[in-house]
């Protein structure tokens, strides 16, 4: 009987043991978002649930690359930031999951993928350093031609940074009114203006407009507007040709170790108080059909917001980024 008493007890151990090992206090977030917007997130997660996060900072591409690379024994729990035609032909390195917000989302903002969860709303602008512009007018794609820009613009490499992929995407459907194939001309033009350089990676390209780098930059509405907002002498331009907006996301990664703390994780960042901070405090455009329209950015009816399919966007990636590689390389 004491033998029987001593096993009951050293397999109760054994369960509470195993109980705590399975709670977890911590979190890895892979992200490339302005870390001004990811650290603020991220702070208010952790003083309301105490579970502790680790940040890994790298471009959109270069995190995909990395999840990708580490499929067998992920590293990292989440993925914070890539748009979802980023995204969407690397689906199946995520988890599907549904936040406790869904209902809430906007109709073009659901998931309706499985692992596709939207949190945030960005459209491609661009960035202008006020000192350096002069007399020279900037009001869409067709200014940055204008030969005293030559080699004045920076972008990144649509390959590293989902910020410069959407521009790709935008600068065809615009510059080819509709028919992205009509785009390629202007790309041909634009790149040869590059004049050699592309950058590593989104946070290069609005921190060299505020340097004074470059005069102009190709970049997300809301890091242009954070930019702003901190006091840096830059102005926005959205494209007088049109803008895209697209879904900004937040994903479970695949054999996520820190899995249910992942989940209350997109659950945080879907929230109505969330949502609403981000919305008033970071200049993000909510996803959310409850909480009011932005006060510092302007209303979406006072754009020329373009209509370019989310699925021709991804369907095409491959194709359409080795055809920007291949164009940028021969103006070389």
């Amino acid at each position: 009987m004491k033998k029987l008493s001593l096993f009951l007890a050293f397999m109760l151990m054994c369960v509470v043991f195993n109980a705590a090992c399975a709670q977890s206090d911590s979190l890895i977030v892979y992200t490339s978002m302005p870390l001004t917007v990811a650290d603020t997130i991220i702070a208010g997660f952790t003083e309301q649930t105490g579970i502790k996060v680790e940040t890994v900072v790298a471009s959109g591409g270069e995190l995909l690359t990395r999840i990708a690379a580490e499929a067998e024994n992920p590293l990292g729990d989440v993925m914070m930031s890539g748009t979802i035609s980023n995204v969407t032909n690397s689906m199946n390195l995520f988890e599907d999951y549904t936040t406790a917000n869904e209902e809430f989302a906007l109709d073009n903002m659901k998931n309706t993928e499985g692992p596709l969860t939207r949190f945030d709303v960005i459209g491609s602008v661009l960035i202008v350093n006020n000192k350096l512009i002069g007399d020279i007018e900037i009001t869409g794609y067709e200014d940055l031609l204008k030969p005293e820009l030559k080699g004045k613009i920076a972008m990144a490499d649509p390959n590293k940074a989902s910020s410069a992929w959407e521009h790709v995407v935008n600068m065809l459907y615009a510059m080819g009114k509709g028919d992205p194939e009509q785009g390629w001309d202007y790309v041909e033009k634009f790149c040869e203006q590059l004049d050699g350089k592309l950058l590593g990676g989104s946070s290069a390209v609005y921190k060299g407009v505020v340097d004074g780098e470059y005069t102009v930059g190709l970049t997300s509405e809301g890091s242009a507007a954070n930019q702003v907002s901190s006091g840096a002498d830059v102005s926005i331009v959205y494209m007088k040709e049109g803008i895209i907006f697209r879904g900004d996301g937040v994903y479970i990664i695949k054999g996520a170790k820190n899995l249910d703390n992942a989940k209350l994780f997109l659950d945080y960042c879907t929230s109505y108080d969330t949502q609403v901070m981000m919305n008033n405090d970071l200049n993000c455009r909510s996803v959310r059909s409850d909480v009011p329209a932005s006060s510092t950015l302007p209303a979406a009816g006072s754009l020329n917001i373009l209509d370019a399919p989310e699925e021709e966007a991804s369907a095409h990636k491959a194709e359409w980024m080795e055809r920007f590689t291949d164009i940028y390389i021969d103006m070389q």
